[in-house]
């Protein structure tokens, strides 16, 4: 039975949008400690995420390619942003002060702000300082190579190191009012699983069940569903990540829905698995597993373990119902400005695990050949353990009826 069973735009729980001054200063405070511990003399950052966590500067204005953001974060003193004129009236409304936001009229295929941002390194570092820039894994640089090396040939005597391992030790651990945002949006479409049965049915196409899913979960809050991705077929899916296609849904099949949704531009990221009209044994057992394993994980998951050993917790259960089963790269990973953050829960990475991290936990098992089911959590690492932000699955697949 289909029934509309969504509440209206909920905005009575909301944590506060935006940050005080204050947690732009305490971020910017860390970064500048962390830099002269490295004799760094000024962060260039050029991607959304790190423009935004040091001003605030949260826009969809990202999504196009045309224009180059910077923003210099100085040894001393406070961020400097170098940026198109076209944002200049909206940057003035977060903590950055006028005098540090210098502007060009852009696009200029000439010069599209590269004298403008050499000249401010100049001035913040001098012709001989070392300048961050992040260059390692999971990280990119968004601005033209040509005009990159233009300012390296600019500054001869400057010197480019890799700011990736600053940026990931200042981003990894939350504040409070960050895991409040992640916190809600998880609340937000744990509510929209937990009512999905009743708004899907048998005969309802793949993309019937996908829209109806990311409706509900904008009617309760979300701003948005920028990542919807999911699997459907007879006794699991083959595949998690392409559009969801207009076969209908039948009896015997497996439905995975798994979401980034967003809340003033943190993420949850989370799926749930449903069965339609009945599950098969091989379904069931798989969907077993992946709770123990779930919950191995979450007993890993403490302060002073590394995200090795909770993959290990985790991928051990997997392995003793499924000898032959290989490696799968990696069971969750870190989670908050975007959809998937440092660190990684792999068998390599030894990151230790501090209160205020915030992670996926996310195993995935073969049932057959062409059949998977995965299943994940979101949680923060508290002093004394982990605490779950998302509203943990049934122990039992659902069955949509």
């Amino acid at each position: 039975m289909t029934t509309n069973a969504s509440p209206p735009l909920a905005t009575a729980n909301e944590p506060p949008r935006g940050f005080p001054t204050s947690e732009f200063e305490s971020r910017l405070d860390r970064a500048q400690r962390l830099m002269a511990q490295q004799d760094i003399d000024a962060l260039l950052l050029t991607t959304e995420p790190e423009f935004r966590y040091f001003s605030g500067f949260l826009t969809q204005f990202w999504q196009s390619p045309t224009r180059p953001w910077f923003l210099v974060i100085p040894a001393r003193g406070k961020p400097v942003a170098v940026i198109p004129e076209i944002g200049a009236d909206y940057l003035r409304t977060t903590w950055i002060a006028e005098e540090d936001i210098r502007t060009w009229s852009s696009p200029a295929p000439e010069d599209d702000g590269i004298s403008l941002l050499t000249g401010t390194l100049r001035e913040v570092t001098g012709r001989t300082g070392r300048i961050g820039v992040p260059m390692g894994r999971e990280s990119h640089l968004r601005m033209p190579l040509a005009d990159f090396d233009a300012i390296r040939n600019t500054l001869p005597g400057a010197e480019f190191v890799d700011a990736t391992p600053l940026i990931r030790a200042l981003r990894m651990v939350k504040s409070e009012a960050e895991i409040a945002k992640i916190g809600h949006i998880c609340e937000i479409v744990s509510g929209a699983f937990e009512v999905l049965p009743n708004l899907i049915s048998t005969g309802d196409t793949e993309r019937d069940a996908f829209r109806k899913f990311k409706v509900d979960i904008l009617r309760r809050g979300a701003d948005d569903v920028p990542y919807l991705v999911g699997g459907a077929g007879p006794g699991g899916y083959d595949d998690i990540i392409s559009p969801p296609s207009s076969r209908p849904l039948q009896a015997g099949d497996i439905l995975m829905l798994d979401t980034g949704s967003t809340f003033d531009g943190y993420f949850c990221d989370f799926d749930r698995n449903y069965a339609f009209g009945h599950a098969s044994d091989a379904a069931r057992e798989a969907y077993t597993v992946l709770y123990q394993a779930t919950e191995a994980g979450l007993r890993a998951a403490r302060p002073g373990a590394t995200c090795s050993q909770v993959f290990e917790s985790m991928w051990s259960i997997i392995e003793a119902h499924s000898p032959s089963a290989s490696g799968v790269g990696r069971l969750g990973h870190g989670l908050g400005m975007q959809l998937t953050e440092w660190p990684s829960n792999t068998d390599f990475d030894n990151t230790v695990l501090k209160p205020g991290m915030v992670l996926t936990l996310e195993p995935g098992l073969s049932i057959a050949p062409g059949k998977m089911m995965v299943h994940e959590e979101n949680i923060v690492i508290r002093e004394d353990g982990p605490e779950l932000l998302t509203r943990r699955a049934p122990e039992e697949l659902p069955v949509v009826r």
